[in-house]
């Protein structure tokens, strides 16, 4: 049963009707409204058995997220970024032509259950190791997440969103990246188009980007398209602003491994990178790539920003995610927000508490 209401969308700033299913504490019958709570955490490779399996943690990686599992798994949906493949096929291992810099991942397929332990409902696999182990690597990777339950968009033409329901609403999710197979984070267009569609079909929209210059001198968000090593990474801050125009109500970036700046943007909140959440074994941890957040954001029904608070963590070659009594994370997306969007419309506080302003 439905009933129609008048809603004011303040991304398009028009006054249309809207059917909204009876859920439960809707506001429209003058009760509170229904809080949605969605957790974004940056890059996991939990381990890879290429080119060795001296790169696989002990244990069989059961303790790599154990530190963290009460915090992930309380929320209504849990995402974070997968980089690289999770099968135990053979598939092809991409060369390099520089073989120093040519880091290659395939984790475990047993080791999913990790994510599935921790509460992880949805996960990116647009990124540049997506593709590690050629069209095999893919395939499996995708019948492992789909065994498990766990959602995951993020490749051209074949998987370029997912749709699933949790607590009686229904969740749109796509993922971009800037390299081939991938959904284009380049191609705005394209991405808003994506995104239209999902707006229509759900009740709030996540949106996943993998982008934007890698390391320590690349913090802060340049507003403009972002080179490294000679690839183009995307135009981050276009993208975020044009996915949340296209109707995104989440949007979670990843892919510099480093953390960056927070944004509310016409009421939808963006993290423009997450870090290195969960990396082992081969990924630099040093200085800012070793400390990264766990961003709980809340939510009204139809996706505008409420609240958020953010975990500190750090990690290191021997161990996964660990609590940071220092919170170095939380001081540093303060002072990245403060310097890079002065006019975000948010409040950080020093425990990581995030408000309107």
């Amino acid at each position: 049963m439905s009933f129609p209401t008048l809603k004011k969308d303040s991304r398009h700033g028009g006054l249309f009707f809207v059917f909204l299913s009876v859920l439960p504490c809707l506001s429209v019958f003058g009760q509170d409204s229904k809080i949605v709570s969605i957790i974004g955490v940056g890059d996991m490779m939990l381990g890879t058995n290429y080119p060795s399996k001296v790169y696989l943690p002990k244990n069989g990686g059961s303790d790599l997220l154990a530190n963290v599992h009460k915090i992930l798994s309380d929320a209504d949906v849990t995402f974070g970024n997968l980089e690289g493949t999770m099968f135990d096929g053979e598939g092809t291992p991409k060369t390099c032509n520089d073989s120093s810099k040519c880091y290659v991942f395939k984790s475990p397929a047993s080791y999913v259950r990790h994510f599935s332990d921790a509460g992880f409902d949805v996960l990116s696999i647009a990124n540049n190791h997506s593709g590690d182990f050629g069209p095999a690597g893919r395939k499996g990777t995708k019948a492992v997440l789909k065994n498990a339950g766990i959602a995951f968009a993020g490749l051209e033409d074949t998987d370029e969103t997912a749709i699933f329901e949790r607590n009686g609403l229904k969740f749109g999710f796509c993922a971009f990246a800037p390299n081939s197979g991938t959904c284009d984070i380049r191609k705005i267009e394209r991405a808003k188009a994506i995104v239209s569609s999902l707006e229509k079909q759900c009740d709030i929209v996540i949106v996943s980007f993998h982008g934007g210059a890698e390391g320590a001198d690349n913090q802060h968000v340049k507003k403009q398209t972002e080179m490294f090593l000679g690839e183009d990474r995307g135009n981050v801050n276009k993208f975020a602003h044009a996915v949340i125009d296209a109707g995104a109500d989440v949007v979670f970036g990843h892919g510099p491994h480093v953390t960056r700046a927070v944004e509310l943007y016409k009421g939808r909140f963006i993290a423009y990178s997450l870090g290195n959440f969960c990396t082992y074994g081969r990924f630099s941890l040093t200085g800012p790539s070793g400390i990264s957040p766990i961003i709980k954001v809340f939510t009204d029904e139809k996706g505008e920003f409420i609240k958020g608070e953010i975990t500190a963590t750090y990690q290191q070659k021997t161990h996964g995610p660990k609590l940071d009594p220092e919170k170095r994370v939380i001081a540093k997306i303060r002072e990245l927000t403060k310097a890079d969007f002065p006019d975000a419309g948010l409040d950080i506080s020093v425990n990581g508490i995030i408000t309107k302003r």
